[in-house]
């Protein structure tokens, strides 16, 4: 079973903390600060790996959690950042993360994208030095990596696409033009996910896809329309197969209407796409009417229609014929270079993840007496960095505090020394009047 579509969580991992430490050195306090730096989270990483073929391997792992960044060690020693973690993905998938609002496409080999970038490690304590405070005994911790969950879906990465209603023999044909070995039956829906063919014709070699028949309202998601119609997005030709001796006695005409009605609803393109009918099973008609057939075909189409073309899967009258007709219609695909790329062997550039709409301020709201709440992304990661129950590294924290202008948006709100104030969910007694603030 071909697994097109996969939930999956990516944790990136958290930075590394900060060390206090002091070397030992006369005449210098506590032997002199010498904390070093914690080590910088794993990234998660998709990339695109043309080995794989679809996403069952992300049915059976769900969750991706990158490894943490090493702490800080004395001797000025900065922790070592964890190495991304790579999670790879078919070639046609379609990354979507709808909670932050981003999507990535993902169809060249080792093209490669961050969707969870990891935490940034803490300072230590060596980074706090100044004149006035010569030996600090607290240090930042790592920050959290970025986390959430992500759709994937895979859009197959075919050159052509054929359509058509149930049983119009679709799958006998991709059988017969490529070395494809699709289920082939006399009932409807045969075919329940698409599969894939190889055609080489004239040194070139173009890849088919069969496409699960299409039934009246699949534009719309009826029955499995629209899984099946994201699969021929990508196609820059259909090939439309018409039964030249439907089993049910429905006319050909009426139901070619039926399926360009359902690909011009579903939209994405496929209306606008360059088209060859297929008539298919000319050996259960006379030849005749099949000539006939083909005929009233190419007056009633003209130019929507590249060729029409009779065949016959069970005798291979007019395969190779279709074989060429699909090759010259595939337009020669134009190279696709990432950004800064100059040639053919420099290595894909790497997305960053962009995160839109960040807010980079905070807010300020009383929410009793003596008690206020402050949130924001830059006051939540000042609190989440620091051990407030470290005289020094509350100090520190308002002073900061201060400087980014918090005080004074407390103070506007009827702050007053010694108010409770919250910060991401840390409720603490604020007093910037005090120490070193």
């Amino acid at each position: 079973m071909l697994y097109d579509r996969a939930k999956i969580f990516v944790q990136a991992g958290t930075g590394g903390d900060g060390v206090v430490s002091f070397r030992r050195e006369a005449h210098v306090p506590k032997g002199g600060p010498d904390g070093g730096d914690g080590g910088r989270g794993a990234d998660v990483v998709l990339v695109c790996d043309p080995s794989l073929r679809d996403l069952q391997e992300h049915r059976r792992r769900v969750h991706h959690k990158g490894s943490r960044g090493g702490n800080g060690e004395g001797g000025n020693r900065h922790g070592a950042s964890a190495q991304p973690l790579v999670v790879a993905v078919p070639p046609g998938t379609v990354v979507e993360d709808a909670e932050r609002g981003t999507r990535y496409d993902l169809t060249l080999a080792e093209q490669r994208v961050t969707v969870a970038e990891g935490g940034s490690g803490g300072h230590g304590n060596r980074r706090f030095t100044t004149a006035t405070r010569q030996a600090p005994r607290f240090a930042e911790r790592g920050l959290p990596g970025e986390e959430g969950w992500l759709e994937l879906r895979l859009k197959l990465l075919a050159d052509a696409g054929l359509v058509g209603l149930p049983n119009a023999g679709k799958s006998s044909l991709l059988a017969r033009l490529t070395r494809a070995h699709p289920k082939v039956g006399d009932y409807p829906f045969t075919t329940l996910e698409p599969v894939l063919g190889t055609l080489d014709v004239d040194e070139r070699q173009v890849v088919v896809a069969d496409i699960p028949g299409l039934i009246e309202g699949a534009g719309e998601g009826a029955g499995l329309g629209h899984e099946f119609l994201a699969h021929v997005e990508r196609t820059r030709l259909l090939v439309h197969v018409l039964d030249l001796a439907p089993l049910d006695g429905s006319d050909p005409q009426a139901n070619h209407a039926t399926v360009e009605a359902e690909l011009e609803d579903y939209g994405a393109g496929l209306e606008r796409l360059p088209r060859v009918v297929c008539l298919s099973k000319a050996d259960l008609v006379p030849a005749e009417r099949a000539a006939a057939a083909a005929r009233a075909w190419r007056e009633r189409l003209g130019e929507r229609a590249l060729a029409v073309v009779v065949t016959s899967a069970a005798t291979g009258l007019g395969m190779d014929e279709l074989g060429r007709v699909i090759v010259r219609g595939v337009p020669l695909e134009q190279a696709v270079l990432a950004p800064e790329q100059d040639d053919d062997d420099a290595p894909l550039a790497e997305h960053r993840l962009y995160r839109p709409g960040a807010d980079e301020n905070f807010r300020v709201e009383r929410t009793g007496p003596g008690a206020f709440r402050v949130s924001g992304a830059p006051v939540e990661r000042l609190l989440g960095r620091h051990d407030i129950g470290n005289d020094e590294a509350l100090r520190h924290v308002e002073a900061r505090l201060r400087a980014m202008g918090v005080i004074r948006a407390l103070g506007a709100e009827g702050f007053e020394p010694g108010d409770d104030v919250e910060i991401d969910g840390i409720v603490f007694e604020l007093d910037p009047g005090a120490g070193l603030a």
